[in-house]
């Protein structure tokens, strides 16, 4: 009897990185600074799709998480805001790396373990949305197939 386990959606690493990505991303706007690698690496225009990418993908991503409808609809909104804040994330290390260059190692080395998180959550997002279609395809011609999901989530 195959079984197929989706995974939890409350990485307690995720949810603090998307609980911190609004704050930061409305503090920037407010206050008006910048970090220099930021203000010297990136345009004007694509600073405030920086700010606002950090604002839309903590709280989209959170909204994914608790999303209390379908568990495949909860997904789809989280795979979303990984990907946008693995992308964030990465521009932030671009930046930092080419002001800073090697006397900023440590700083991009933690920016980047955020970005590929990011996009290892995705990976993992990715691969449990095609467990889920591929369970529900089954459902109905293989009734021995189970999806079996963490905290009771409903399929």
């Amino acid at each position: 009897m195959p079984h197929n386990r989706i995974r939890s959606r409350r990485q307690p690493f995720e949810v603090a990185v998307l609980l911190a990505a609004p704050p930061c991303g409305l503090l920037l706007i407010v206050l008006d600074v910048r970090p220099p690698s930021v203000t010297l690496a990136m345009d004007t225009p694509i600073q405030v799709l920086w700010e606002t990418g950090l604002i839309v993908g903590g709280m989209v991503g959170l909204s994914g998480i608790i999303w209390p409808g379908r568990l495949a609809t909860g997904l789809g909104i989280e795979l979303a805001a990984v990907v946008l804040l693995g992308t964030i994330t990465a521009m932030y290390a671009v930046a930092l790396a080419a002001v800073s260059g090697r006397s900023g190692t440590a700083a991009i080395s933690f920016i980047v373990a955020v970005s590929v998180g990011s996009f290892w959550r995705a990976g993992q997002i990715v691969f449990d949305l095609r467990l889920l279609a591929a369970a529900s395809r089954t459902t109905d011609t293989a009734p021995e197939i189970r999806t079996e999901l963490a905290n009771g989530e409903a399929a």
